[in-house]
């Protein structure tokens, strides 16, 4: 698991005072999903929206399973968009860096959180199953 300092922590805090709609557990799952992404695409800093999207998916899912949704929501996230905000709040307060190509949009429709996280998941699952079988 990736090692985040007190100072990351307490900018979180102040975060989460100022935008109370998602918890701190949030914030740390998107920084270890970045830092996912930035291995998962060869990049040693910078990942584009979709590219983060894509990174968070699929570590959610590896990491949460068939709870997925629960914890999303349990930490305020309901679609991708919230992704952005939690994104751009981090931003706000110097915990990430953005270019200037990047924009609140990527993180609209990014995918259907029900689609990917609950029937998705059974679909792999039951591939799994199969090959076990």
């Amino acid at each position: 698991m990736l090692f985040m300092d007190q100072r990351f922590y307490d900018k979180v805090e102040k975060v989460c005072e100022q935008d109370p709609r998602y918890k701190e557990g949030a914030y740390e799952f998107v920084m270890e999903a970045l830092h996912y992404t930035q291995r998962r695409f060869k990049k040693e800093r910078h990942v584009t929206g979709d590219q983060l999207l894509t990174g968070i998916k699929d570590m959610t899912v590896r990491k949460f399973g068939p709870l997925a949704l629960n914890v999303l929501h349990h930490w305020g996230v309901k679609s991708t968009e919230d992704f952005g905000h939690i994104v751009f709040n981090m931003v706000s307060h110097q915990l990430l860096a953005k270019q200037d190509d990047d924009t609140f949009d990527s993180f609209r429709n990014g995918y259907d959180f029900e689609e990917v996280f609950h029937k998705g998941y059974r679909r792999q699952l039951e591939r799994e199953i199969g090959r076990i079988r």
